[in-house]
């Protein structure tokens, strides 16, 4: 065999390779089984993702308040495939609930409540989550797990299919110590593992056994998925009751 024709194939191999590998993101995750995660919602401005977002009631999305720059959006419930027509359901938005509190600059309180116009009608690929019921922390070292339509890696293309992948929740002090007066213990958390959430995931749920308990919030501005600065999560218990309220109070 030639010089040429061994090159050849080395290259041919590394191309079947990088293909292989090219859709593993959230990042390094793997594609979700179709609508194993009925919850997940695409919040879209002109047709485009730009945030994830979980149905927490037949009425209400739970997503991330930096989703919102008083645009309108549509959320995407039962979708899996995002070029897909037929199947997934578009809702407008009729009104946004974000925190009073939510601070742009640093991100406290990055958590938002949506509205939608009408009810969904729950089904096997639509269907809500549940989230905690009273406040409460959250344990160490639990395997969760995340998911989005978001970016395979920082500069990389996004996925048009559901992501997911496996994360432990770290411990606050060494949250703290990566994250320094960014990070507050008594609304945040962070996670790690091998993959984890990218650009355009931001709202999109931290779920541990059945429940959401963190809504994606920031990472690391230059790469996703750093170990230096791993992705923070607002917690969902602190706000059970302004989010109690929202719902009770909208009409």
């Amino acid at each position: 065999m030639t010089r040429s024709n061994t090159n050849n194939i080395f290259l041919l191999a590394v191309l079947l390779f990088l293909s292989a590998h090219v859709d593993v993101g959230i990042v390094n995750g793997t594609e979700a089984k179709p609508h194993s995660r009925p919850f997940m919602v695409s919040l879209q401005k002109k047709w485009r993702h730009i945030c994830g977002g979980f149905l927490i009631s037949d009425r209400f999305v739970m997503t991330a308040a930096h989703c919102w720059k008083n645009e309108k959006l549509t959320a995407v419930v039962g979708a899996h495939d995002l070029r897909q027509n037929e199947g997934p359901v578009r809702i407008g938005v009729k009104s946004y609930h974000m925190h009073p509190d939510f601070n742009k600059y640093t991100l406290q309180n990055d958590i938002m409540l949506l509205r939608l116009e009408k009810e969904v009608e729950q089904n096997k690929n639509v269907m809500k989550i549940s989230i905690p019921k009273n406040e409460r922390d959250i344990k160490d070292d639990p395997v969760c797990s995340v998911a989005g339509w978001g970016r395979l890696n920082f500069k990389g293309k996004k996925s048009f299919r559901l992501m997911e992948a496996e994360v432990k929740i770290m411990n606050n002090t060494e949250c703290k110590n990566k994250w320094k007066d960014n990070f507050s213990a008594s609304q945040m958390m962070c996670v790690y593992g091998d993959g984890g959430s990218c650009s355009e995931d931001g709202g999109g749920p931290l779920v541990c056994k059945d429940t959401a308990v963190g809504v994606t919030s920031f990472g690391d501005p230059k790469i996703c998925n750093s170990h230096e600065r791993p992705v923070v999560y607002i917690k969902i218990s602190p706000y059970i009751p302004w989010i109690c309220s929202v719902i009770a109070n909208v009409e």
